[in-house]
């Protein structure tokens, strides 16, 4: 009897050990898929903005204050939401920025995305020199020549690498707060309707979409856009009152406009586009429902300049988990992990369309 449950001690112990290193190798082994690449404006920029000449930078304190790096040029106290999706899938390195990605690290993704970037490429411009859609694609071309010779020497076939890849794309925040409703700058509030421009933005984002179709891309994650009324900026921009509330409500409105097309486009590239796999984020809808719905919403955490930006080493609030907004336009690294990790494995039905990243990686 004692030597049976000796051997079972042992056959238990092996157990026990050797499933520790199936964990530890799930930790920080091979991540779901090979490569991840992000395209899009701040809510994923990781510092592309860095060292160009722009008003549009976050690389500098309070912005990273909780970010074990500092700051990096991400627009959070923290993480981004891409940053959260990429931990999710199992990268146990962050993307880097296109700004400084080199050598070997292009496999396994680069960030390409732009504080102030739009789909339009005059999105943004009144900040400086930022990295438009289309500017995003050229360089991701760059990169993908380097793949080519990286792999070639490998013998191996970039179209079926990135075939297996997830490739990123949040970007439209700008095209409204940057374009649309900036009418003291630019025009297009008076060429197009709410409607029209909705089906403007789309159909461009469709032909970008299938540029990098064309060029080996399978595996798609779109994001919506929030409910751009209600950030810090455009409310004090709208003002109080009922005239404000009609405003805030204007922005929402043509903004979902913009998400009801997003979510009718996966629809139909899904369909029209062979071997493709396209997924919608209703980042509007996670954003109304817990928790983030019940974070302070009203004020950012730290404090900005005209309602924008984080004052450079300007104070901070004291409890970041519970606000919203970090600064007048980007949420706090805590609503940011919600939309990153809801993207990967939702929590509702609504959250994704037609199924979350996790299946995604999985197709």
């Amino acid at each position: 009897m004692a030597s049976q449950l000796k051997s079972l001690f042992w056959m238990l112990l092996i157990f026990l050990l050797l499933s520790n290193l199936q964990q530890h190798c799930n930790a920080v082994g091979d991540p779901q898929v090979p490569c991840l690449y992000v395209f899009g404006e701040s809510l994923s920029d990781d510092g592309n903005n860095n060292n160009r000449l722009t008003l549009t930078k976050a690389n500098y304190l309070p912005y990273g204050v909780d970010f074990p790096k500092g700051p990096t040029g991400r627009f959070s106290n923290g993480r981004n939401m891409l940053d959260v999706l990429a931990q999710n899938l199992g990268f146990d390195e962050y993307i880097p920025p296109f700004a400084t990605a080199r050598g070997e690290e292009i496999l396994r993704g680069v960030n390409y995305a732009s504080g102030s970037a739009g789909i339009r490429y005059e999105t943004g411009r009144i900040y400086g020199d930022i990295i438009s859609m289309d500017m995003q694609l050229k360089n991701y071309q760059i990169t993908l020549s380097q793949i080519n010779k990286t792999l070639g020497n490998r013998n191996m076939s970039t179209v079926e690498y990135l075939s297996k890849c997830i490739f990123s794309v949040a970007i439209g925040t700008n095209d409204y707060i940057d374009n649309y409703f900036f009418p003291q700058y630019y025009t297009t509030s008076r060429i197009y309707t709410p409607q029209q421009y909705a089906v403007v933005l789309n159909q461009q984002l469709s032909q970008q979409l299938q540029t990098l179709y064309k060029s080996g891309a399978r595996k798609f994650a779109l994001f919506g856009l929030a409910a751009l009324g209600n950030i810090p900026f455009e409310r004090s921009s709208c003002g109080s009152g009922s005239n404000g509330s009609a405003c805030v409500d204007n922005i929402n409105n043509a903004t979902q406009l913009f998400n009801v097309g997003l979510k009718s486009l996966v629809a139909q590239l899904n369909t029209n586009l062979t071997n493709a796999t396209f997924i919608f984020i209703n980042v509007s809808g996670i954003e109304s429902s817990p928790p983030i719905a019940s974070k302070v919403a009203n004020v950012s955490c730290c404090e900005t300049l005209l309602n924008l930006i984080c004052v450079p080493f300007g104070k901070i609030c004291s409890n970041r988990t519970n606000y919203k907004y970090w600064d007048g336009i980007h949420p706090t690294d805590a609503v940011y992990a919600v939309y990153g990790e809801r993207a990967y494995k939702a929590q509702s039905p609504s959250d994704v369309y037609p199924f979350d990243v996790n299946q995604l990686a999985q197709v």
